[in-house]
């Protein structure tokens, strides 16, 4: 049983995405054993509490110290014995000791065809914006491994989604939002088929 600890920032709908391709059997052999989130009033908290899933708020307020607030999310993701950490909509760039103690385990799921539209200041409405300002005819949304760059890690999965006219970032942005849930689902069937995770933490 692959072990699940998601880090969230916000509404958290990628994270019932992974929550609904677990309970629905499309997501075999794994389950969520913990929620992190970097805001105490993540919606995404509500989620987790609705489906009875460990959660833990680690934020600036209680950390102001980034190597505090890394140490506790380690900390956080051993005593749950983690094997996969899902980045899904956390809005904070992991420092490198957080990378390298989970290193070839921690996956993100971005909003755009990475190469394009991604790194620093990339993030939520910004990457829509910037799609829609540049008139390409496609976008889409990526899932990849973490590395110590911003969206530079090994790209897993990728899918397009069209840019039609007359799109708005919001409508844009909720056409990629449904090609990330089912993007994401696959993704982790994909690393539990290939085995490619270690078990039980380090």
């Amino acid at each position: 049983m692959l072990r699940i600890s998601v880090l969230v920032s916000g509404g958290g709908t990628n994270l019932q995405a992974i929550i609904d391709g677990i309970e629905s059997g499309f997501i075999q052999e794994a389950e969520i054993v913990l929620v992190v989130s970097s805001n105490p009033n993540a919606y995404a908290l509500e989620r987790a509490k609705k489906h009875k899933i460990p959660s833990v708020v680690i934020d600036k307020a209680k950390y102001p110290d980034k190597d505090a607030r890394t140490k506790a999310i380690i900390s956080a993701l051993d005593l749950a014995k983690t094997d996969l950490v899902v980045l899904a909509g956390y809005m904070s760039i992991l420092e490198p000791e957080m990378v390298d103690a989970y290193r070839g385990r921690i996956i993100n799921i971005h909003p755009s065809l990475i190469p394009q539209f991604c790194g620093v200041g990339f993030y939520g409405k910004r990457v829509h914006a910037a799609v829609l300002a540049a008139g390409v005819p496609e976008s889409g949304a990526t899932v990849h491994y973490v590395d110590e760059g911003v969206d530079t890690g090994p790209i897993i999965l990728q899918e397009k989604v069209p840019v039609l006219e007359g799109d708005t970032v919001e409508t844009l942005a909720a056409r990629v939002l449904e090609t990330e849930h089912k993007i994401l689902q696959e993704a982790i069937r994909k690393i539990i088929a290939s085995k490619h995770v270690g078990k039980g933490g380090r």
